[in-house]
């Protein structure tokens, strides 16, 4: 068995390149190393018993930045800074 990811560094955020609808269960998968199919049936199972899949997912739609937002906010050079007048 394969050691978890434990990278410090590494930050949750949505999948925009394996995503159905936000990318969530995409970026749930590639931060555990899952298959995001798994968390997609666990969202569907939990919204039809429960209801608390659909208001998880869509916390998580709203908190958590794409997997592009972040990498943009860690280089700074990719920025747009207006120049001072």
């Amino acid at each position: 068995m394969e050691p978890m990811n434990t990278n410090a560094s590494t930050q949750l955020t949505r999948s925009s390149s394996d995503k159905v609808i936000g990318g969530v269960a995409g970026g749930l998968g590639a931060h555990f190393d899952v298959d995001p199919v798994l968390f997609r049936v666990a969202f569907a199972v939990s919204t039809l018993f429960s209801g608390a899949g659909l208001i998880a997912y869509l916390v998580m739609l709203v908190v958590l930045p794409t997997d592009e937002e972040s990498s943009r906010d860690a280089d700074p050079r990719s920025s747009a800074v207006a120049p001072a007048s």
